[in-house]
């Protein structure tokens, strides 16, 4: 049978108003309502900025009143602490007050399985992002850091942790470890990105895969632009055209029976968004899914503040509930509330892209190391300089293909 395509499924589906035709996904069961053995993996940024671009929305339009009930509904389900920021991570904003001029917030997706926190396992931070927001707050900066970059975690003697040079993704799982959790393990993430970049932190957002896979559903999908024929290395299709989550290791190159993604620019289904920001499988590896994850959360963003969901309370309340419920923060002592209001600003903002290394992988001790253009990245970013250090180094710049596309 020929390969299958999620372009083909995505339009069979909208077409048919079931999942499954002749010429695309089959069958009568979406993948997302299986139960496959492993979770996909959410891109950590998306669900707190997607939130963000309601409230500030809806700020913007005056609606106090109905701000304040849709902050009530995403501050009361919101995990918060105050353990993670520690006097050398942290900004030089007073705690407890939202810095008046430029901020860096680190955001931190992961790799958690279902029942690993019951049984006392770790998991790594599979997507690490640092958003920076100018001392006007409005304008953001979205920096995606590898995972596989090769840095020192600082050793911590609360946590009876020695120090290490290895992958930056290693630093959250030793953080975590011995029961210390999600705080444990975003304290010493959060330390090792600060040394790796210089920039400190005035919050610290940790996502998990749950909350973000019911925003979209809430959404109904969102509209995304492949900008290359790329493979799916958890899906297959079946001899009947279903697709199905591939169960056992991932492959290293596309099966017979692979799902593709094909370029082009379409209505994506909330499991395909998802797939799409995963795929790695190309020759940019890891950047190509640090670009579509990006790509993701702008779409998202864009999708959330859009005049079909501003006008429907019912989806604006479902998708502030799946966020708050999968939202861990330490905004430095800032209650959640003020940290929304205060970036109102953000609110017509666009989120500007960015790429480490020029989105070429620079081998370095068993992963990836750090050139001197990002090195110069990270110093603009700490003197809140990035509009220039962009002038000056284009190709750090991130085009997702969506310029092109019609909303």
């Amino acid at each position: 049978m020929p390969v299958q395509t999620a372009t083909r499924g995505a339009r069979d589906l909208s077409q048919s108003g079931r999942t499954g035709s002749q010429d695309g996904l089959q069958g009568k069961q979406t993948p997302g309502k299986k139960k496959p053995r492993k979770r996909r993996k959410a891109p950590v940024w998306a669900k707190l900025l997607t939130t963000f671009g309601v409230v500030l929305t809806l700020l913007g339009g005056g609606g106090v009143v109905a701000v304040r009930y849709f902050l009530g509904q995403l501050t009361d389900n919101i995990q918060t602490t105050s353990t993670v920021l520690d006097d050398k991570a942290v900004g030089s904003a007073t705690e407890g007050k939202l810095p008046s001029g430029a901020m860096n917030l680190l955001m931190l997706g992961l790799d958690t399985r279902a029942g690993w926190e019951a049984k006392g396992e770790t998991s790594r931070s599979d997507t690490i992002l640092v958003l920076h927001i100018t001392a006007a707050h409005d304008q953001a900066y979205m920096i995606s850091i590898p995972r596989d970059m090769i840095a020192h975690i600082p050793a911590d003697k609360s946590m009876g942790f020695n120090g290490s040079t290895e992958k930056i993704n290693s630093a959250y799982a030793y953080g975590s470890m011995n029961g210390r959790g999600w705080t444990g393990g975003a304290k010493l993430a959060t330390k090792a990105v600060h040394e790796l970049t210089g920039l400190s932190f005035d919050g610290v957002v940790v996502i998990d895969f749950d909350g973000f896979k019911g925003i979209l559903e809430a959404m109904g999908g969102v509209y995304m632009c492949v900008d290359k024929d790329m493979w799916s290395s958890h899906y297959t299709v079946d001899s009947k055209g279903k697709v199905q989550y591939a169960v056992g290791a991932d492959p290293t190159y596309p099966p017979k029976n692979a799902l593709w993604f094909k370029k082009g620019c379409r209505n994506m289904e909330p499991w395909e968004a998802l797939e799409f920001s995963r795929l790695r499988h190309s020759t940019n590896g890891d950047y190509d899914r640090q670009r579509h994850q990006q790509q993701l959360l702008r779409a998202m963003a864009k999708k959330a503040t859009s005049a079909g969901i501003m006008s429907n309370p019912a989806k604006v309340s479902k998708i502030l509930k799946a966020a708050g419920s999968s939202l861990k923060m330490d905004t430095n002592g800032v209650p959640v509330s003020d940290f929304v209001f205060g970036l109102k600003g953000l609110a017509a903002a666009d989120l500007i892209p960015i790429k480490t290394n020029s989105g070429t992988f620079a081998a370095a001790g068993g992963g990836e190391g750090v050139t001197e253009t990002t090195q110069e990245l990270f110093r603009a970013a700490a003197a809140d300089k990035l509009g220039e250090f962009l002038v000056g180094h284009p190709e750090n710049l991130i085009n997702d293909g969506t310029a092109k596309a019609a909303s």
